[in-house]
């Protein structure tokens, strides 16, 4: 069983910057795939950024160039470096993962695919 706990979350003005972690209780030097993804409310939840054991990341097209998926498999902890935010950032964010590989990279946000779910934590962009 994998145990994930996100920290990090808060209320920023848009423009600003935060950065999410993720901490897992299991060692993540496996073959794995952890991701983020958000969920506002009345929406579904979404695919934000996922990373591979070998560091190939995947994005969203709503935080290319916005958002930085990052690992230390030292610390099996994952991050989340979110800067430029926008209100439409405001969100529900959970970290996720699944014991094995996804070759797939646009398959890799999708959350059917990832069987262990963090609490969340809450992301607050305002105008």
């Amino acid at each position: 069983q994998v145990q994930l706990v996100e920290s990090g979350g808060g209320s920023v003005q848009a423009g600003g910057s935060l950065r999410l972690s993720c901490a897992a209780s299991r060692d993540t030097s496996s073959r794995y795939c952890m991701a983020w993804f958000r969920q506002a409310p009345g929406k579904e939840r979404e695919g934000v950024a996922a990373i591979d054991n070998w560091g190939s990341t995947t994005y969203a097209d709503s935080v290319k160039g916005r958002f930085t998926i990052s690992k230390d498999s030292a610390k099996n902890t994952l991050y989340l470096q979110m800067n430029s935010l926008k209100p439409d950032d405001t969100a529900m964010y959970y970290c996720a993962q699944v014991m094995t590989y996804i070759s797939s990279p646009s398959l890799r946000l999708r959350q059917e695919y990832f069987p262990y779910w963090g609490q969340g934590t809450q992301v607050t962009v305002s105008s």
